[in-house]
């Protein structure tokens, strides 16, 4: 089995100390490099009151390279697609060896603020585009529809 590098272990300890508000993560207990990771809907955002539970992978390049992360739960995103994988800059080309946190806060910027502009779902972004009150409404009844029942969020 490989070594953990000291870097992962430091930010597992960092996190896991002092969690960032609005977002549960916790590395599995089979892999240190594999965390199951739940984001609460950003308040006065069309996800708030929604739970999204999300895969972290952290690639062996890691830090060098982007961890792999995902959306597990459906979500009505311009930014995110049906399989859950999402648009980020800093997750491809605008990567750098950020930390996990840094990882994590941007995914809830994500939310707060979707970018039509840099689609990954076409059809919900031409909605935000061209009819944003209706793409809000949608993404209020698919936060509440896939909302993740029997998670206890402790945030």
């Amino acid at each position: 089995m490989a070594r953990l590098p000291c870097r992962i272990i430091k930010e597992t300890q960092c996190f896991l100390a002092e969690p960032i508000p609005g977002i549960k993560s916790e590395p599995d207990e089979s892999s240190a490099c594999y965390f199951h990771v739940v984001v609460a809907g950003p308040q006065d955002s069309p996800f708030e009151g929604g739970a999204f539970k999300l895969e972290l992978f952290l690639p062996e390049e890691y830090p060098m390279a982007a961890p792999k992360v995902h959306f597990m739960t459906k979500i009505y995103h311009p930014n995110v697609n049906k399989l859950g994988r999402m648009c980020l800059d800093i997750l491809k080309d605008k990567w750098s060896p950020a930390q996990i946190c840094t990882v994590l806060l941007s995914i809830q910027a994500l939310l707060s603020a979707p970018n039509p502009d840099d689609p990954l779902a076409n059809d919900a972004a031409k909605q935000w585009k061209t009819n944003e009150a209706q793409a809000i409404e949608t993404t209020r009844a698919w936060s509440k529809i896939h909302l993740l029942g029997n998670v206890i969020l402790a945030f």
